[in-house]
């Protein structure tokens, strides 16, 4: 049976009515299925993991905005198609303050003498006592399984009080007449009964993703658990590489492992084979594997905490490099250790990026597919070094693949490096089919290999430990391959 009707919609609606026919219940079968069931055992309910951790974060978002009463929602299972629905991840941000992965609650934070009172809004669970469990395909416990109420999600999360969700729109409401800052775009039921205040509420969006730049020490954890499975995962491939014959079955084996050990893949997994990896965000994946051709994949495991990796490889299908694809792959390798140099704090977040693209432009000049000398190429005025890379070499990294995007620019892209925080380093060069500026030998050439960064107190900590370099990466295919 498929999951179908399980979620609201997204406006926190059921979308049952959008099912092909209407289930009537007569009341004698409404009647039986409330009797006779063994009363549920009583059991402790365990409190999340780091619950110290998130009130501290709820605490120094009070701090922060003093008076104004805090909306944060954790946002709604998508539709998919008609009545099935994208499997579920909370907003970053609500996660990130409670801990909690169930759809719909919203996070209150209500003034309260001096600092907030934390109200969290979360679906009742009326067990056998309502008929609801078996006739609401979207919550019902025969539909979607055993859930938390309001009791044990207070006892769950720590809050300072869990609230029936049904409650929350006649809070909203009142809400309308007062200062409230609310994280957008998540739920339509909170961005419809709460006034529009763009400017505050930017401004809690940007210090939420500001304060996230910084990682703790748990966090760092599992970015990098998230990474020891995304190589686990690359192995997978490098195995299924001997026999596969189109790039979705490989994207099928990584995928596979990110469900085994993690919560999911942090972003659509990219598989591009041949000329598909000078195609940057190749997420078809709908090619047929070649042996003289590379594969470059572009992939990341979310761990269970949902913090994902962002690792990129690019293996040759052969197990052997060829001389071209080997030149073109140690410039790539070349200009990531120049990057990784960079990465220290007081350093400006682009320092990484300047430095790689410095020895991207002088390789290509040794290549010769400039017709200029680098430095030519690399003025502002000109930049034509761009046509083989078009992408910047780092992002943050973390709750999301593209981390901390709402930051102000000068705090971020323009500002400085800082330790605790963690980046991607990920260059990359890519040759046209049809670039008549390329020697033919190097057209078709896709590479970018990328790893995630840690800067400490005095450079950076590699946190993916994958084979790098070209004779390292064809010993760990051979080695594979033997034992596998």
């Amino acid at each position: 049976m498929s999951p179908k009707t399980r979620s609201r919609n997204a406006k926190g609606k059921s979308p049952q009515a959008q099912a092909p026919r209407e289930i009537i219940n007569p009341p004698a079968l409404i009647d039986f299925m409330m009797k006779h069931w063994k009363a549920a055992p009583a059991h402790a309910v365990a409190k999340v993991k780091g619950h110290a951790r998130y009130k501290a974060r709820r605490r120094m978002l009070s701090q922060a905005f003093a008076g104004d009463t805090l909306v944060i929602p954790a946002g709604h299972e998508k539709v998919r198609a008609a009545d099935t629905t994208f499997r579920f991840r909370p907003g970053s941000d609500f996660y990130y303050l409670t801990g909690n992965t169930e759809p719909d609650c919203v996070l209150v934070m209500v003034p309260k003498g001096r600092g907030h009172e934390d109200l969290l809004f979360v679906e009742p669970n009326p067990g056998r006592t309502d008929p609801t469990f078996f006739t609401d395909r979207a919550k019902g416990e025969l539909w979607v399984g055993k859930r938390l109420g309001v009791p044990e999600s207070h006892e769950r999360y720590q809050v300072d009080r869990c609230e029936p969700l049904p409650e929350l729109v006649s809070l909203l409401k009142k809400l309308k007449k007062t200062q409230a800052r609310v994280l957008r775009g998540l739920s339509t039921v909170v961005d419809d009964a709460t006034a529009s205040m763009p400017d505050a509420d930017k401004e809690l969006a940007t210090f939420l993703a500001e304060k996230r730049l910084i990682k703790d020490e748990i966090e760092i954890a599992a970015i990098k658990r998230a990474a020891i499975s995304t190589r686990k995962a690359l192995e997978d491939v490098i195995l299924a590489m001997r026999t596969a014959k189109t790039e979705r079955e490989l994207e099928g084996v990584f995928n596979a492992r990110a469900r085994v050990e993690g919560n999911d893949v942090g972003f659509t997994t990219i598989v591009a084979s041949g000329e598909h990896a000078c195609i940057l965000h190749w997420t078809a994946n709908n090619g047929i594997l070649r042996k003289r051709d590379l594969l470059l994949l572009d992939v990341g495991v979310e761990s269970n905490e949902i913090y994902t990796a962002d690792l990129s490889r690019t293996l040759p299908l052969s197990g052997k490099f060829t001389s071209a694809q080997r030149e073109v792959y140690d410039v790539v390798i070349e200009a990531q250790d120049a990057a990784f140099a960079a990465v220290k704090p007081g350093n400006d977040f682009l320092d990484p990026h300047r430095a790689a693209t410095r020895v991207l432009a002088l390789g290509l000049e040794r290549l010769g597919i400039l017709s200029m000398p680098a430095e030519e190429a690399l003025k502002d005025e000109n930049q034509f070094y761009k046509r083989y890379t078009l992408h910047n070499v780092s992002h943050m990294l973390g709750l999301d693949v593209h981390d901390c995007s709402a930051a102000r620019p000068d705090v971020y892209r323009y500002g400085k490096l800082k330790a605790g925080m963690v980046l991607t380093v990920e260059p990359g060069l890519y040759f046209q089919v049809d670039d008549l500026t390329v020697p033919a030998r190097y057209r078709g050439i896709g590479i970018r290999v990328e790893d995630d960064v840690l800067v400490t107190t005095r450079g950076c900590q590699l946190l993916s430990d994958a084979p790098r370099a070209s004779d390292d990466v064809e010993r760990w295919i051979g080695r594979m391959w033997r034992n596998g």
